[in-house]
């Protein structure tokens, strides 16, 4: 159901991209060029991201980044779905989140990095597409360093961009984050390379297909901008949660200043940084800017719906079926409250009614805490 979201203001029209990488003519994603009616839901690499720690099942349902979970999440009320890519030796781009990736042999944990790999090794981990062929065992490295089996209910074989865009509904838009290596610095080649790599084959199969970009690499994203115009592209921020030796990652401010001084098109932020600091918003959107955010509290739809209210454009989910249900609830709550559409005052309240805003209030101090 789409919702009216609070100040929200008009995004810039985009031009087309540079004729040196065979770009189609078309419209890009009319969220984001025209002013914003609809608050977008994003899933998460496809129906969400797989924690294999957790006990909550709904984390281990179906393998996270594949086009089984893509076209899973096509059956609930999605706007896009968010996945990563990174580019083989080969140079073939391929849907993967993880830096490094995991296999067994004789009982020896093996780790590789995925940009080393060639395609048909890549592939050979995990489920294989011959019925009779057994691909190595896949395992994952958790942020806390304990490693665990990539096991999850309803399993897939790894893929390609190609092949994303040949199998997944043409309906269902993309948000394609340009996956890089926090612990590497890159050369200026390295990153256009990359970019151009996964670039050619979004023009080649893309047709009239919703998409956007994003990446938490500064310089990527400018360079994206540089080498395309035809696609928004966003810069993704943890707003400040964690510090970078690169000031431009280290708050929403830095973000803003990197998005309008390299002509991007939005920021993408942890939800945190956003509910510690919600006077942001305004400054975002005064500055032309679409905003969305990402993170697990956005799995609680106590923490979507203030977003709605103060004019965040929309959320990355994991839990795909739950928030898409809340939200389409939020709609007749806002129908009934009869949020306004009055003119904004000078500074950077926010404008909810009497009764949000207490419930507002009642939820943010417990959420933002690191």
């Amino acid at each position: 159901m789409p919702l009216k979201a609070v100040h929200v203001k008009n995004v810039p029209n985009l031009d087309q991209v540079s004729d040196d990488l065979n770009s189609p003519t078309f419209n890009t994603y009319p969220h984001l060029v025209r002013p914003a009616e609809d608050f977008m839901v994003i899933g998460h690499r496809g129906t969400g991201m797989n924690l294999l720690q957790s006990s909550d099942p709904r984390m281990k349902s179906i393998k996270e980044n594949s086009i089984l979970a893509f076209n899973a999440a096509g059956k609930f009320n999605l706007d896009f779905i968010e996945f990563d890519v990174q580019v083989t030796k080969d140079d073939y781009p391929i849907i993967f989140h993880d830096n490094f990736i995991f296999t067994e042999d004789k009982g020896v944990i093996i780790e590789k990095r995925v940009t080393d790999l060639n395609l048909d090794e890549f592939l050979s981990y995990g489920p294989q597409r011959e019925p009779n062929k057994v691909g190595k065992p896949l395992f994952r490295k958790t942020k806390a360093g304990r490693i665990f089996e990539w096991k999850v209910e309803n399993d897939d074989h790894l893929c390609t961009l190609e092949e994303v865009f040949q199998k997944v509904n043409h309906s269902m838009g993309f948000n394609i984050e340009f996956k890089f290596d926090d612990n590497v610095v890159y050369k200026e080649d390295d990153l256009v390379h990359a970019i151009k790599v996964v670039l050619r084959v979004v023009f080649k199969y893309a047709k009239e297909r919703s998409i956007f970009f994003s990446s938490f690499q500064p310089d990527a994203t400018l360079l994206i901008r540089k080498l395309q115009n035809t696609y928004p592209v966003f810069f993704l921020t943890n707003g400040g949660s964690e510090t970078y030796a690169d000031t431009r990652r280290n708050s929403l401010d830095e973000a803003m200043n990197l998005c309008l001084a390299g002509g991007l098109n939005g920021i993408v932020s942890e939800v945190r940084a956003i509910l510690r600091n919600p006077g942001v918003i305004r400054r975002i959107k005064d500055s032309n800017l679409s905003l969305v955010s990402y993170g697990q509290l956005n799995n609680m739809r106590e923490v979507v719906y203030p977003q709605l209210l103060m004019g965040v454009d929309g959320v990355i989910v994991d839990l795909v079926e739950e928030i898409t249900e809340a939200v389409a609830d939020f709609g007749e709550t806002i129908e009934k409250e009869k949020v306004g559409e009055e003119e904004e005052e000078e500074g950077d309240e926010i404008k909810c009614s009497q009764c949000q805003l207490s419930n507002l209030m009642k939820v943010i101090p417990g959420l933002v805490q690191p």
